[in-house]
């Protein structure tokens, strides 16, 4: 089957209902498997955290999400090569208008690419990251 690198933006939605949730819930196919970077975890638990502050998500929901979250990681393939990651990220600031986070994702996804991201598929909500992906050679669905 295809592997598919997915960015924690995509994530989030697979494990809340939100208005992106149809449109990710398409892109999980059975033959797919997952890659995320090993760090995605933080920002994603950080991202149902602030649904919960903002009155979006009760307690229960976020409880119910983290422990979905944790069986999603289970079986997805995870990048933990932080040494290599972090200088593609760096590499990639230079050239993108990137946060530091995303850079760290998207260096991730080239990391598990071998730097041959021709054909390969990068799955994420957030703009910039989406154009920098593709101009890395990244296919990114909309």
């Amino acid at each position: 089957g295809t592997v598919r690198f997915w960015d924690s933006s995509a994530v989030v939605p697979l494990l809340v209902e939100q208005d992106a949730s149809a449109r990710v819930a398409a892109w999980v196919t059975a033959d797919s498997a997952m890659v995320v970077w090993t760090l995605a975890a933080v920002e994603t638990v950080s991202a149902l955290r602030r649904l919960v502050r903002e009155g979006a998500l009760d307690e229960e929901a976020a409880r119910l999400a983290e422990s979905r979250l944790g069986e999603i990681l289970r079986v997805s393939h995870v990048v933990t090569d932080v040494e290599p990651v972090k200088s593609l990220a760096t590499r990639l600031l230079r050239l993108h208008p990137l946060r530091a986070f995303d850079a760290l994702q998207l260096g991730a996804a080239l990391h598990w690419a071998e730097g041959h991201p021709q054909g390969r598929t990068l799955h994420t909500l957030d703009s910039r990251l989406a154009l920098a992906a593709q101009r890395e050679g990244f296919l990114v669905p909309a």
